[in-house]
């Protein structure tokens, strides 16, 4: 009796583990200590390094160079704590992509390491070519000087080269050397034919050499290397971050066990569609701050050619790239709404996908549309030529104030419209359906207070180049980043693990508004950090910095 009841109480304890087994690395008990530190030291330093890294970068500053040191150094760190803990845990996650992800961020911010060397090394030889330029060029007048001098005909008598003469009171120079040269009949040492065949054939490969490692051609190589390293570099430092934050996103992904099967379907258009907005949120903040008021993108008037050069004055408004992005999200997600239900009749839910999805298409076009300075042109001509024979006067011809400054409501109409539906959509589950409605009413307050900004904007344009910073737009930023954290927690798998861990909506929400708050306050020092290092080189302070 007693081994039957130990045999059944074995077996009682082998069904309880075998149903309890781990089947993710977040519920996976052993090595935590490995996984939070890594977690730590990749988010301090994709979330609080890089940045700074890089807006330094963007500046131009000396800094960036050291800064994004520290940033690989953390990074190192994080990934071999990374490294230890897949050795030592099971694959509770086949094809794995954070991993591939995690080496390919990793070599692109070595090789912008090394990129970002160079271009310090390049600017530094900007600053010691001046000094050896002039040290070499007084070189070669005294090396000049010793060859005419050792190299004298036999006619030469010497005379010029003491102290007193005129001829010595300048370095010696190709013509003179040649001029006396053409006046001898005969060299003092023997004129041997081989020797002056020899001399003939060494002149003229010297000459091919000289030629072919001329200074031009290597100070027009060095520029295209530099110029290519340039490119690279600046490439890098704007997708580098757009990088980490979809690294981030597949540990998250990886580490919970979601987005198997037909999940991915559900969760990248969630993640992907959220994080649009969630950057295009921080952008808003960027704009808000002074980011790209060279192009008139700060609420300010947008600066003319003479003073920020033909390239930037020729940018398109915000409002024009936001309706183009609009208009391609519309465009291409329309035939990507019924791609998770390949094979099956289409529902309801997804005819109402592809509507919005038409919406998106047709809203961004009239946007860019409007914001076409020839269609609006082509618009007003028909009062270009009056057929009356009274003439306005020259007042009446005059641009309108609010033609300087772009009040386009599609963008805002397009995100208002998408928040009504979304805080109305029906979901499955009751958290599913609170979470839209959450995010939904944040995109709602969003294009509210855009809308506010237009009317500010309409009756008192800006008259100024600096930006003009209105309060409404730091709403329309808090919404746009908030919305966008929960529209990306919204997906299936993710509301799954909500509901069988009894976790509520407000959960997620309150979660959201934290780390938003926190987010735009980093944002600001970020931005504060890229002004401070801009000011400092324009001072010329720390010149010597290249060396450190």
């Amino acid at each position: 009796m007693a081994i039957s009841n130990l045999t059944d109480a074995m077996v009682s304890n082998s069904t309880i583990s075998t149903t309890s087994a781990p089947d993710t690395y977040f519920t996976f008990p052993l090595y935590s200590g490995f996984i939070v530190a890594h977690i730590i030291l990749m988010t301090t330093a994709w979330v609080f390094v890089l940045p700074i890294s890089v807006m330094l970068s963007i500046g131009r500053a000396r800094l960036a160079s050291t800064v994004h040191l520290i940033f690989i150094s953390i990074n190192a760190a994080g990934l071999l704590f990374g490294t230890i803990y897949n050795n030592k845990t099971p694959e509770f996650y086949e094809d794995n992509v954070h991993n591939k992800l995690g080496w390919l961020v990793t070599w692109i911010v070595s090789i912008q390491a090394i990129l970002g060397l160079t271009r310090r090394y390049s600017r530094a030889e900007d600053v010691i070519k001046p000094s050896y330029n002039t040290t070499m060029a007084q070189y070669r007048n005294v090396q000049d000087l010793r060859g005419a001098q050792q190299y004298r005909y036999s006619q030469d008598s010497g005379q010029g080269t003491e102290p007193s003469t005129p001829r010595n009171s300048s370095p010696a120079s190709p013509q003179a050397f040649d001029e006396d040269r053409e006046d001898a009949p005969m060299f003092s040492r023997d004129n041997d034919f081989d020797d002056v065949v020899g001399e003939k054939h060494n002149t003229w490969t010297k000459n091919i050499v000289e030629r072919i490692f001329s200074r031009r051609f290597l100070a027009t190589t060095q520029h295209q290397m530099v110029t290519y390293v340039y490119a690279v570099y600046n490439i890098a430092n704007r997708l580098i971050l757009f990088l980490g934050f979809g690294t981030m996103l597949s540990g998250l992904v990886i580490y919970g066990g979601i987005f198997k099967a037909d999940g991915i379907f559900s969760g990248l258009a969630h993640f992907v569609k959220g994080g649009i907005f969630f950057w295009y949120g921080l952008l808003t903040l960027g704009r808000v701050m002074g980011s790209f008021a060279d192009i008139g993108w700060s609420w300010n008037i947008k600066p003319p050619a003479s003073v920020v050069g033909a390239r930037k004055a020729a940018a398109p408004t915000a409002e024009f790239v936001e309706s183009f992005l609009i208009f391609l999200y519309g465009a291409t997600n329309v035939w990507l709404e019924h791609l998770g239900e390949t094979g099956k009749d289409w529902s309801a839910g997804d005819l109402e996908h592809v509507s919005i999805s038409i919406m998106f298409f047709g809203g961004g076009l009239c946007g860019m549309l409007i914001e076409s300075r020839a269609i609006r042109d082509l618009l007003n001509s028909a009062l270009a030529s009056p057929s009356s024979s009274t003439t306005p006067s020259p007042a009446q011809w005059q641009t309108p104030r609010n033609y300087g400054f772009s009040t386009n409501p599609l963008p805002a109409i397009i995100l208002l419209l998408l928040g009504m539906l979304m805080s109305a959509h029906h979901q499955s589950l009751l958290v599913s359906t609170k979470l839209h409605s959450m995010w939904g009413n944040l995109f709602f307050a969003a294009a509210l207070a855009r809308g506010a900004t237009y009317m500010l904007m309409y009756l008192a344009p800006p008259t100024s180049l600096l930006p003009s910073r209105p309060p409404s737009e730091i709403v329309v930023a808090f919404c746009l980043i908030s919305g966008g954290i929960l529209f990306m927690s919204s997906n299936t798998d993710m509301v799954d693990v909500l509901a069988a861990r009894d976790l509520d909506a407000m959960f997620v929400f309150t979660v959201a508004m934290g780390v938003t708050a926190l987010l735009m306050a980093w944002e600001v020092v970020v931005l504060a950090v890229k002004a401070w290092a801009v000011g400092r080189e324009a001072r010329g302070v720390g010149a010597e910095w290249w060396l450190v």
